[in-house]
Order: structure tokens, then sequence, then C-alpha cells
């Protein structure tokens, strides 16, 4: 394995080229080729990564949690393999005001939209889970996140339904992504690819 260090800026959009639609934007909202709201889920790069098990990955949000980000900078840094970071990335063409980027990226975490953590391979080495959710449990609901933006309130503005309806799915899309990291995170690990006791022949 190549000692490669990536960092992902996440916009959420193709933001050198005009802020186009990519797999990586999120369902319900507005952008070039998606004028009606994205109708699939966001892209999960970091699940992706992570299936390898060999690729340190870490999704950050500098608003949200300064320290797990400088954290997760650090442990990429030590890790003898690639490494992988995902940073959320306010841009313009989510249509906020640039100077409450961070206070927007806090909320994308406490909605569930963005939850963050830190994947270390190492420590499935020492009998330990390697994901670690930095994140509580969502306490704020998606659309105070969300309707904070042009990208989503202006959907809301010219076809209030379909807005509805997908934000609904996006609520969804946010709750069962966090179940399955805090099952992932919740997984015992015993050691050097051991066999559970309870299915060890007798």
């Amino acid at each position: 394995n190549r000692d490669v260090n990536i960092l992902v800026l996440d916009t959420e959009v193709y933001s050198n080229t005009g802020g186009q639609s990519s797999k990586a934007t999120p369902r319900a909202a507005v952008a070039k080729f998606a004028a009606n709201g994205k109708n699939l889920p966001k892209k999960d790069l970091g699940m992706i990564a992570m299936a390898y098990g060999y690729v340190y990955v870490a999704r950050v949000a500098m608003g949200y949690n300064d320290a797990q980000t400088l954290k997760a900078f650090l442990e990429a840094d030590a890790y003898e393999g690639p490494s992988l970071i995902i940073a959320y990335s306010h841009c313009i063409a989510h249509g906020i005001d640039m100077r409450k980027g961070l206070d927007q990226q806090k909320l994308a975490v406490q909605s569930g939209v963005w939850p963050v953590f830190r994947y270390n391979p190492m420590l499935a080495e020492e009998g330990k889970n390697p994901l670690q959710l930095d994140s509580r449990d969502p306490s704020v609901k998606v659309e105070d996140y969300a309707y904070n933006e042009t990208r989503y309130r202006m959907l809301l503005q010219s076809d209030e339904a379909r807005a509805e309806a997908l934000m609904k799915q996006a609520r969804e899309d946010a709750i069962r992504r966090w179940k399955l990291y805090q099952q992932m995170a919740a997984i015992q690990y015993n050691g050097h690819g051991e066999e559970p006791a309870a299915n060890k022949s007798e």
C-alpha cells in the first residue's frame, strides 16, 4: 500500500465549473442539471473507502469540532498507508452568507446530514473497532439545516409539494445513514480474525 494522504473538500457540487449537480449532491438540493431538486441520495464516499479495509478514512467539519478535525489530520499523517479525509466545505453555490459557513457546518452535523467519524485500520489489528463515531445523535431537524440555504429553499418556493416530498426522503436518508454508522461503530471486534466463541466448535 502506498503512503499517500488525500483531502477532499466536499462542496457537494462541481464548484470549479459553475455548480453542477454530481453524485456528491444531496437529495432535494437544486443545482445545475438538477433544477427540480436532485431525486437521488448523496454518494457516501467515506463508506466506499472504508470497504477496502486498509484505508484510513475520516469525515470532518471544522465548524462542528475543530479538535476532531485536527485529530483526523494527525492520525492520517501518522498512518502508514493510504488515507482519505472528507471535509465539509461550505460554498457560495449553497446560497448562504459565507460568514456563517461554520455555523452551517455545525447544523449539518447536528442534523445527521454529515456524521463525523474516524476509521483507523490500525485499531482492527489491536482487536478494536476501527470506526469511531465522533458526532452525537441528531438533535436538529434536517429542514432547520437545509432551509438556511438557497439550494434547498428555492425549490420550496417554486414547487412546494415536490420540495416537501424530497425533503421527507432527505430526512429518511439522514436517519438511515446515522443508524448504519451507529451499528458499525457498535460492532465488537475480538482480535486477529478469531472466530467468535459462540461459533467455535466444541
